[in-house]
């Protein structure tokens, strides 16, 4: 059907080979009216399509987005921008400074720590076997004074082998006293066998280790020499008195009982310091401890029964009692260990309140004791006599 001039204009079927957005623009519009050029279809973006993507037409990029504001510094001020916090520190910085070797390598640290301890045992033996009548005269003390009280004449040991004296004063005495002058350095080189496995800020507590382990030691020995042994040995060599035994002491035995009491006691006195060392190692914790005192004073009380010289009960308490003391000593020190870690502080008002308590309670009851009972302090063991 031919098409009438005076119809509308239809436009042509779009080129298939034209670009996708060229069409072709109308000279006329339907009332006659000349039309304007169509718009080519944009790209757009809606909560259902992503950003730039065209329904048809051209692609349109989105704005990149806007930089970050500069800080303005103050008025005053420098104008430089404000100094980052700093991160947070990583798990593996506790571990910085911590020696990492091989099962070889820790069998040759401990070779050269005990060659190394045994050639300050070595010196220090030197240095005693200068004194050794007078380091003597020091042991032979306890039991002279324990024959003496119990008035045996004359107050002397016995020898039975003729190498006896040769062997204690001029070989064993010698040994057991440079133990205890070496006693520092020795503790010194077990703090650096253990230190490589510790953290760096664990390790500064090696003067704090060494000093308290050393001297607890000592103190350990002086409380064998000067109340443990001598009054255990008057105690023990008197019970045959009245009865048509008299003591004659042998000093191959006396000795062997004198080396026994120190070196044991001297231990003993390394409670605190172990139970300190189990804890920084986290072996065992304050509340653990507490948990489970019984069973350590039961521990306590059979350790005491192996190393007590004797059988008897009041050698046994003699020796215990000092070690629960020491137990509990220990835990103290483990506690506060332990609000160091965490970053507490100990509670000193109360501490010291109660204990200013407990010390005015003790001498309120010597006080009635010794007026009502007719007791009396002495600068001897036992503290109180009639």
């Amino acid at each position: 059907m031919p098409i009438s001039e005076d119809s509308p204009e239809v436009p042509e079927a779009s080129d298939p080979g034209a670009s996708p957005g060229s069409t072709h623009a109308p000279s006329d519009t339907p009332n006659g009216n000349s039309g304007e050029a169509e718009t080519p279809h944009v790209g757009y973006s809606d909560e259902w399509s992503q950003p730039g993507t065209p329904v048809s037409g051209t692609v349109i990029t989105p704005p990149a987005p806007p930089p970050p504001p500069v800080p303005v510094a103050k008025s005053g001020g420098t104008g430089s921008p404000p100094k980052p916090p700093d991160p947070p520190d990583e798990p593996g910085d506790e571990e910085e400074g911590m020696a990492r070797m091989s099962f070889l390598e820790h069998l040759e640290e401990l070779r050269k720590r005990i060659l190394l301890a045994l050639g300050g045992v070595g010196i220090a033996f030197f240095g005693s076997l200068i004194f050794s009548n007078q380091l003597w005269s020091v042991v032979e003390q306890p039991a002279v004074t324990a024959l003496r009280n119990l008035h045996v004449n004359p107050p002397t040991l016995k020898l039975i082998s003729p190498m006896d004296t040769f062997q204690i004063i001029w070989m064993k005495l010698p040994i057991l006293c440079a133990i205890f002058i070496a006693s520092p350095w020795i503790l010194y080189q077990v703090w650096a066998f253990i230190a490589p496995g510790l953290y760096k800020r664990e390790r500064r507590l090696a003067a704090p280790f060494v000093i308290s382990s050393a001297g607890l030691f000592i103190l350990g020995g002086m409380f064998a020499y000067f109340v443990a042994f001598r009054y255990g040995l008057e105690f023990l060599m008197g019970l045959g008195i009245g009865q048509g035994i008299d003591p004659a002491v042998n000093v191959n035995e006396y000795y062997d009982l004198f080396v026994d009491v120190m070196l044991g006691v001297g231990v003993i006195f390394e409670i605190p310091v172990l139970l300190f060392l189990l804890t920084l190692i986290r072996v065992v914790s304050p509340a653990f401890l507490v948990r489970h005192s019984r069973y350590a004073i039961l521990g306590i009380v059979t350790l005491a029964a192996i190393i007590t010289p004797t059988g008897d009960v009041f050698n046994l308490a003699l020796f215990a009692t000092p070690m629960i003391i020491l137990f509990y000593l220990g835990i103290f020190a483990s506690y506060i260990l332990v609000l160091r870690r965490e970053k507490r502080r100990f509670p000193w008002g109360t501490f010291i309140r109660w204990t200013l308590i407990v010390l005015v309670s003790l001498l309120v009851i010597g006080f009635f004791v010794a007026r009502y009972y007719g007791y009396h302090p002495v600068l001897r063991w036992p503290i109180f006599i009639r």
